[in-house]
């Protein structure tokens, strides 16, 4: 798409994760500055945690480039079978205002779109206007909150206990697969559990370990910003059969991951699960963080069937 000497989209390569995080650092900077918060600085991201959002979005991963070939927006396009969402995505400052950033989310809803994704959607701060008023202006209609809540755990981790449960990994993969498939139809998280495996990123915990799994979290313990240290498990993608096995579902977590030398556990609740969310609070859980989830007109959420719960993290 040539325009002021723009082209793209194309797959990001490997080797660009460092300018693809300072892109980032300096397009979410300066969204907070022009929102009122001068002292915030976004900082960059633990490239492991970069090598794990380009693997999983695949031929979704894509960059723009400007004349002299600088990455000048990029767009992280996930399919998770039938859901469909984006993010992160960004457009260099220098570069904002001039109709590029419609041209990354429209080049991502048409690959999700083709895809055969049922659910296309993003999350945003919900306080920035701009940025809901932009997505609304592409389609894109606000939902319920996703708020980030965490949890101090009580006693500190020891890195003693194995991550993933033991016995056969594609038996394991097949009961989540399973579980998620009768909870919320066409929605796979296969790709996530084997990627966080292989890049040795987080664990997963399941309920129970043998037999038919009524409960699973995906979790990774590697640090989210460059330089901090893994002392947070962050929940990634969950399902549980009913509000009863979430909360045997999170002690759980909680104790695998103090087991990896997790200090802290953090779940990003989506909201449209009151009950998940009344289990997270009663069991000492605080607010940290909050972000609006857009869903794409004629492509929402559809909540899990029979009482049942799944979160799905659209953030890295």
């Amino acid at each position: 798409m040539p325009r002021d000497g723009l082209s793209g989209p194309e797959r990001v390569a490997g080797t660009e994760i460092d300018r693809i995080n300072r892109l980032f650092s300096d397009a979410f900077t300066d969204r907070y500055q022009r929102d009122g918060l001068a002292g915030v600085r976004v900082p960059l991201l633990n490239p492991a945690i970069w090598r794990f959002a380009i693997a999983a979005a695949g031929d979704g991963a894509l960059v723009w480039r400007d004349g002299s070939g600088a990455i000048a927006a990029f767009n992280m396009v996930h399919c998770s079978g039938a859901e469909g969402w984006m993010g992160p995505l960004a457009v260099r400052p220098d570069r904002q205002g001039m109709g590029l950033g419609q041209a990354i989310v429209r080049e991502g809803i048409r690959r999700l779109e083709g895809a055969g994704a049922r659910v296309i959607g993003l999350e945003t701060m919900p306080r920035t206007v701009d940025n809901i008023g932009f997505y609304s202006r592409l389609g894109f209609r606000p939902g319920h909150l996703t708020v980030s809540v965490t949890r101090a755990l009580d006693e500190p981790g020891t890195r003693s206990g194995a991550r993933f449960p033991v016995g056969s990994w594609q038996g394991l993969m097949a009961r989540c697969a399973e579980l998620t498939e009768s909870l919320a139809p066409g929605v796979d998280f296969s790709r996530e559990l084997h990627l966080t495996r292989e890049h040795e990123l987080g664990g997963l915990t399941v309920v129970p370990e043998t037999g038919l799994a009524s409960g699973f979290a995906l979790w990774h313990t590697a640090p989210l910003a460059e330089g901090r240290p893994g002392d947070e498990a962050r929940v990634l993608k969950l399902a549980a059969r009913d509000a009863e096995t979430f909360r045997v579902l999170i002690a759980a977590v909680e104790r695998d991951a103090a087991r990896a030398g997790a200090r802290q556990v953090s779940v990003r609740c989506q909201t449209a699960y009151g009950s998940a969310y009344e289990i997270l609070l009663a069991s000492g859980y605080a607010v940290h963080w909050t972000d609006l989830r857009m869903t794409l007109s004629g492509k929402q959420e559809v909540p899990a069937k029979n009482g049942g719960v799944v979160f799905s993290n659209w953030e890295i």
